[in-house]
This record gives structure tokens, sequence and C-alpha cells, in this order.
């Protein structure tokens, strides 16, 4: 994806031969009277001198082979016209000439071969074209009978690929009645189609370009029409211009933000996002910014993408909801299957639910509730990290050690058991790193000795304690906790709410070191980032400790009213096609290691006092004396100073205290991976 720096916007036909090179030249004429410097592009040609027709009559000097990188002899469908050339499109080099381009101008026209579903190649569409460029859509469609059902299918295939429309215009592709004057007043369907069109699209009329029996500018001024303050957003609607304003009004007035400070909210003026691209999140005043946190640790392949897009767009035709309790549906058993298929060996069942907390808060009860089905009743303690977070629900709070989150709440949650574990950047005076981490997990062995018969599960999450500080175990820790609880007959439950799904560079944490939890709880990235959905897996012998007679009243009493809600099952199948399709665990090898060496740059920032990296999780600990380790004040919020600085270079970043935490969707590219890391060194380096 690319970094705009002139606008462009991508001209699509809804056939053949609606005229875009026509609706190209018409709508570059009139921006260039309205005094922009227009450039054009015609990225994929078959036959024909298209792009040299308009580069002649635009008066361009931009060389040819960046107007139009790819040309092939035969007039056929650009999959075929190339592979017969031996000439496969690579939409890189095509994204490489539209950037020589807007270097040297003020706005692009790109036209497109064909219509949106047009095969580029075999595997890649037209439509993926103008994502992987980030450009809004204008379709031009032709004047007469037969074009409202040609028009309404290109915008319905367009907002399926997740693009934006601007409008439509029409084009006169032949005389209304031939023989006579042009001047004669349109027929019905020419007068009537555009507006059917409008209401039942919900798009915009651009403008009608009549047929032109030449293509001299002057003609083209007086005759074609175009409405410039919908097509170009440079000269906005005086009353666009207050909706950011409103809304930034209107939230002060009505929202509630979570684990936000209020007073402070109020005193600021709003962000607030409109859509999103890519790795990159669009403000309501058309600002990017690069998505650093992957909008709070959940998207996986970036802001829609097209797969995710088609699956819950075809699901939602099929069905939008059902229960769970006493029925099924499709997309769930298909997500459930799937899910026992990819987790850690042992895992045979799946239990829906909503958001991570609720994934451990019914984890907890499973563990809890299997002991007092099968007669262990005195097995009830729940144990857990000191220094631990696992969600908001009460359960899920009774089980976090972080203060500053759960304090207030103390006298409502269960007594738990917390486990000493360091972290290790801070370890006491005298203990060393890893050493200290075994020694703690040996003292728990030792209680666990005396008191296994009391305690029903262990929750932990593997590897990466995310909200703690981004604390990194040492290998070997999380292998010696399952062998443990194994021994011990304690049920072992993984919380990889935020670290699955890729994020420390294997499919689940566990993975690093073989292990099988008895308990694995899964949200966040399960839909890559698009609709609230959680599992909670367990083993077969779990399971049937709650498969008994109805009159035993031993059945798992807990649920949701959109358990396994079909679209985001659906969402969640999509993200896992999307996995094996694209490959993404094996891209990401690069990735990590590029973010490996550039983190240790960071050393050289005076207040970065630790570095802590495992896949695409990064913490990056500052403190006011690296020597002693002396942490920032919370009341001097370091943390939030350097994302609100790192915004001013385009990057969204949201810190855990003076943890600078980084991120972003697995599919972000090198360079934009490089802008994150740059921007926020020199983000650091002012505000420390």
């Amino acid at each position: 994806m690319t970094r705009n720096t002139a606008r462009g916007i991508f001209i699509t036909g809804t056939d053949t031969g609606v005229g875009k090179t026509v609706a190209m030249l018409v709508l570059g004429i009139h921006l260039q009277k309205a005094g922009f410097n227009v450039g054009i592009m015609k990225p994929v040609q078959c036959a024909g001198k298209d792009a040299s027709f308009l580069k002649k009559s635009l008066h361009l000097a931009c060389d040819l082979t960046h107007i139009n990188p790819y040309l092939a002899p035969e007039p056929l469908s650009p999959h075929l016209a190339f592979s017969r050339i031996k000439n496969e499109i690579n939409a890189s080099k095509i994204i490489t000439a539209y950037q020589h381009l807007q270097q040297h101008h003020d706005i692009i026209l790109v036209e497109g071969a064909g219509g949106l579903l047009v095969p580029l190649r075999k595997d890649y569409l037209v439509a993926d074209l103008v994502r992987d460029m980030d450009l809004d859509l204008i379709i031009v469609a032709r004047l007469g009978l037969g074009t409202i059902n040609h028009s309404l299918l290109t915008i319905q295939a367009a907002r399926a690929h997740g693009l934006h429309v601007r409008g439509i215009i029409f084009n006169a592709t032949r005389p209304i009645m031939p023989g006579i004057s042009q001047a004669t007043p349109l027929g019905l369907p020419e007068r009537t189609n555009p507006i059917i069109i409008r209401q039942l699209g919900h798009v915009a009329i651009l403008g009608t370009i009549p047929y032109l029996k030449n293509f001299r500018r002057q003609e083209i001024l007086t005759q074609c029409h175009l409405n410039l303050r919908l097509i170009i957003d440079r000269v906005p609607d005086a009353s666009a211009s207050q909706v950011p304003r409103q809304l930034a009004a209107w939230d002060k007035k009505y929202l509630w933000h979570p684990f936000t400070q209020m007073k402070d909210w109020l005193a600021d003026e709003p962000l607030v996002i409109s859509r999103a691209r890519g790795s990159y999140l669009i403000d309501t005043q058309g600002r990017r910014y690069l998505d650093g946190v992957s909008s709070l640790w959940v998207n996986v392949h970036g802001h829609g993408h097209q797969t995710v897009n088609r699956f819950i767009g075809e699901q939602l035709n099929q069905l939008e909801h059902s229960t769970l309790l006493g029925l099924s549906n499709t997309p769930a058993i298909q997500l459930a299957r799937k899910l026992v298929t990819i987790a850690p060996i042992g895992l045979n069942k799946v239990f829906y639910s909503d958001n991570g907390s609720t994934a451990v808060e019914a984890a907890i009860k499973i563990a809890y509730q299997y002991w007092q089905n099968t007669g262990c009743s005195n097995k009830r303690l729940i144990a857990h990290l000191a220094n631990s977070y696992h969600g908001d629900t009460l359960g899920s709070v009774s089980v976090g050690g972080i203060d500053l989150f759960h304090q207030v709440y103390r006298d409502l949650v269960f007594p738990t058991m917390a486990v000493d574990f360091p972290d290790c950047y801070r370890a006491p005076r005298g203990k060393k790193y890893p050493d200290y981490a075994f020694e703690c997990l040996e003292r728990f062995a030792t209680t666990l000795k005396k008191r296994h018969n009391r305690i029903a599960a262990f929750v932990v999450e593997p590897i990466v304690q995310g909200a703690a500080g981004m604390l990194m175990w040492p290998k070997g820790i999380l292998k010696r906790m399952r062998e443990l609880c194994h021994r011990y007959k304690i049920i072992f439950i993984a919380d990889e709410v935020a670290t699955g799904f890729g994020r420390t560079g294997k499919m689940f944490a566990c993975e690093h070191e073989g292990v099988s939890p008895d308990i694995l709880c899964l949200a966040k990235g399960l839909t890559a980032g698009y609709l609230p959905l959680a599992a909670t897996l367990t083993t077969q012998e779990i399971f049937n400790g709650f498969v008994f007679d109805y009159k035993d009243q031993k059945t798992f009493f807990h649920g949701h009213t959109y358990t396994g809600n079909p679209l985001a099952c659906a969402a969640a199948l999509a993200n896992l096609e999307v996995f094996e399709r694209e490959k993404t665990l094996r891209t990401l090898v690069p990735k990590i290691k590029f973010l490996r060496e550039r983190l240790n740059l960071f050393y050289n920032l005076p207040h970065v006092g630790d570095v802590r990296q495992c896949g695409f999780m990064v913490g990056i600990e500052l403190v006011r004396d690296r020597q002693t380790k002396e942490p920032y004040a919370w009341q001097e919020r370091v943390g939030t100073r350097v994302c609100q600085e790192i915004r001013k270079h385009g990057v969204i970043l949201r810190p855990l205290g003076n943890v600078i935490v980084l991120m972003p969707p697995l599919s972000i590219a090198m360079d934009e991976l490089t802008h994150l890391l740059d921007a926020t060194y020199r983000a650091i380096e002012k505000k420390t």
C-alpha cells in the first residue's frame, strides 16, 4: 500500500466499450480548466492506443512507460493477453509507476481495463489493483437501455471488494437517435435510468457526457457538464467541512470511552476515524495514520481485506444470526472443525463467546465445574500469575493481578492463588535473567506439591504477558508450567487472546515450546479484527465431564445471545483462509528479523531502558534513569506524550504506562514497518 502525495481516482466501466477513455479525457480537461495539474495512467492496455491518445490530448510530458507499464498487442482479457506474450502483470510495478507520477501532478486519473471483475492474472482482478493502489472509484456507465443492471452490479462488486465509489458518469456512446441533432431531448430511458441507479445504488451522479463527434477541448468544455465538487475532495461542499466538527461535538456529548480518563478526553480534540485501508486508518478530514497497534491488537491482514469482506458479504446474504442455544449454524460448525485442526493437539471441542474476557471467563467456569461434576469438589482454587491480565469481566478480573485496572473491584471478585513471577527486567537486586524466572517457578512447584488437591486450574498468557507491559518469558518456562500442571492434575489454561494468530511468529504462542494446554482461549485476531468473536477450546476429557443425563443438572449453564454468530464465524473462516493462501506466517519471517535488527538501535536513546520483542509483539520501556531503572512517575504520562507526538508523523500507537507498544498488522509492508520504527524513534527522542 502506498502513502499518497497526489490524489488518485480510478476510472472503471460497467462493461467494455462504455467510453472510459472518453470519460478520462473529459474529466482531465475539466480538471485542467479548474487549475489542477492532471496526470493520467492506463496501467494495463490490451491493443489500441488509448494511453498515447490521452497523453497527447491532455498535453502531458510524462514518459509513456509510467503512464502505461503493461501493453499487450491483442484485444483480449488481460490475463490471457499477457500470458500469450509470457508476461505476468505485477501490481508492484504498477504502484511504483503510479508513485513516480504522484511526484509530478496534483491529481492522477487511472483507467482500468474493462470492468472491476476482469482478471489481470488468474488470481488477481482489476478490483484488487484498485484496492492495492488505495484509490477511490468512479464508474463510467453507458447512457441508455440496459444500463441499470450493469451499473448496479458494478456498484455491488465495488463495495464487496471494499472500494469507495465516488459516483457514476454516464456516457452516450452513440447518438440517441442516429441522424438527428444531438440537441434533441433525451429519450425516456436516458432521462430516468440515472435517477433509479442513484436511488437503488446510493451513489452520486457526477455528470453526463453526450455523444461527441470529435474531441475538441472547447466542445468538451461547453457540452460536457461534470460536478467537480463531488469528484474532487479539494473542492469540498461547505456543509461537508462541518461534519468532522459536528461528530467531535457529538462524541463528547454522548460517548463514554473505555480505559479513558474522560476529563482529559473532554478537554482535547478527539481524533475521529471514518474509514481504513490496508495498514492505515483515515480520519474524517482524510488524514492517514499507520495503524501501529492493529486497532488494539486485533487487525491481522490489514483493513478491508477482500477475502474477509467477501466471506462476510456472502454470509450476510444467507444468515445474519441464529441462536446456538439448541440450534446450530453452518459457519459455526465449519469454524469449530477448522480451529480444532490448527490448534495444539488434543483440543477437540470449541465453545464460542464474544471477546477475550468472556473466553477466559468461560474457561475458568469450565475448569471449576469440571472438578465439581467429576467428584473432586475440593478443587476450587484458580491460580494465576501475580502480574497478569485476562480481561474485565468479574471472573477474569479475579485472575488479574494489575492493581491499576482491578483494585477498585477487589470486594466483588473471588479469592485466587497469585503466583509470583518476575518481570525479568526488574528482577530483585542480585537476581539474574533467566535464572530468577525458574527460581520463581520452582517455588510454585513446591506450593503445588502441598496444595494441588485444592487447585482447579492455572491460567497464564503463554510466552508474552501483553497488558503487563509486553513481558517476555525465558525459553523453557512455558513447558515447565505445563509439566507441573500435568503432574499434579491441574487444568492448564492458555490465554492466547493477544498472542494467538501469528502475533509471536507462530499461529499460537504455545507452539514455540510444543505445549498443548487443557483449555485454550482465543479472541482478538480470530476474526482478523472484523467482528467480536471468542473461542474456548477444551480437550475431549474435559468435555466428557459435562456429558450426563439431563436429570443430573451438570450442564454447562453458560452462554451469550450472539454465541457462534454466523457473520463473525464467517470472518474467522476468511481469516484462516488468508493465512493459508497468502502464507502469512512464512512472509512474517523476514519482517520479524528486520524488526529485531532495527529495534536494537533504540538503545541509542538514553531513556530507553528495555526493548522486548517476540515476533510482532514489541514493548519499549521508557525510564527516567537507565542505570538505576528508575521509572517515570505515572502522572508524568510519558508514554501518552510519546504517542501523541507520533501522531504528527502519521502513526497511531497506544502505550501501556511507560511502555510503548508496537503491534502492527501482520500484513504491514516493509516500507511501512520502516516508517513505524522511524516515527517511534523520533517521538521517543523528542519527548523523553
